[in-house]
């Protein structure tokens, strides 16, 4: 009995709801127009939602277009790049070449009396007891033992031993180089060696004990002992040590080669 009431009154209202229906939709445009207005809220939301999904897959589109355009000039780039590298190296080896050859002109006018074949060091061994060279030519470029190695600004040392296409030098710093030599002012002669504290430093030693050698005194090769011929520029009295025993007396000379920068070289065919 209950249920039935309780069905009875909801039709009851499911029919009023829809005679209210009937009549809104029978008053016309105004009420047409609300119920747009209601669908207007309900679906623009929805439209302007897949419009903005739209717009960002194509803006994902365009952003992924980017990235391959970026990789593609970041290769040519890269490409250019490399090719610049490779021209400032050929550039860099063309303006070495040209300072070599500039040296070699340099030197050969400045020992024009000496016939000379030039050559550049390859290799250094510059240790506390052994200071000695390698340099670029050899027997086929007619080096041989005991020739004058020479720099731009004096004497580098001898050859001691010879390849077809290399020369090993005892440059006048190594200890157990000695050179006999002349002082500029009075002519004296003394014996240089290489010491173990400096390689920039001889040590002149059997200085004449009437000789009067002063700081500043120009120090060349004697033409003495059979190796370096005469005149040939070493360096310069740094100091002078005086000894109680005036036949002690020895003086440090400063040599004119910056070994440390050494890098070309003629060496004199004295034979």
């Amino acid at each position: 009995m209950y249920r039935s009431k309780k069905a009875g009154m909801i039709g009851v209202i499911i029919t009023i709801i829809i005679l209210i229906f009937i009549v809104i939709f029978s008053n016309g445009d105004s009420n047409n127009t609300f119920f747009e207005n209601i669908a207007n809220n309900l679906v623009m939301p929805i439209q302007n939602g897949l419009t903005y999904l739209k717009n960002q897959l194509s803006g994902n589109d365009t952003f992924f277009t980017d990235i391959n355009n970026l990789k593609e000039e970041n290769k040519e780039l890269k490409q250019k790049n490399s090719e610049l590298e490779q021209s400032l190296r050929e550039l860099e080896n063309i303006k070495t070449e040209n300072e070599t050859l500039k040296e070699y002109l340099n030197l050969t006018q400045k020992y024009g009396e000496y016939k000379t074949i030039p050559g550049y060091v390859i290799n250094k061994d510059i240790s506390n007891y052994s200071k000695t060279i390698v340099i670029n030519i050899g027997k086929k470029d007619g080096v041989e033992e005991q020739m004058t190695v020479i720099g731009d600004k004096g004497l580098v040392g001898h050859v001691i031993s010879v390849t077809d296409s290399t020369a090993k030098v005892q440059t006048i710093i190594d200890t157990a180089s000695s050179v006999s030599c002349s002082m500029s002012t009075t002519s004296d002669s003394i014996v240089c060696k290489g010491t173990l504290d400096d390689m920039s430093l001889l040590r002149a030693m059997y200085i004449p004990t009437e000789a009067n050698i002063i700081q500043g005194d120009s120090i060349e090769t004697s033409g003495l002992g059979g190796i370096y011929p005469k005149g040939i520029h070493i360096g310069t009295v740094k100091k002078v040590a005086n000894t109680q025993n005036l036949t002690d007396r020895y003086a440090l000379i400063e040599t004119a080669v910056d070994f440390n920068k050494l890098g070309t070289v003629l060496v004199i065919n004295n034979k």
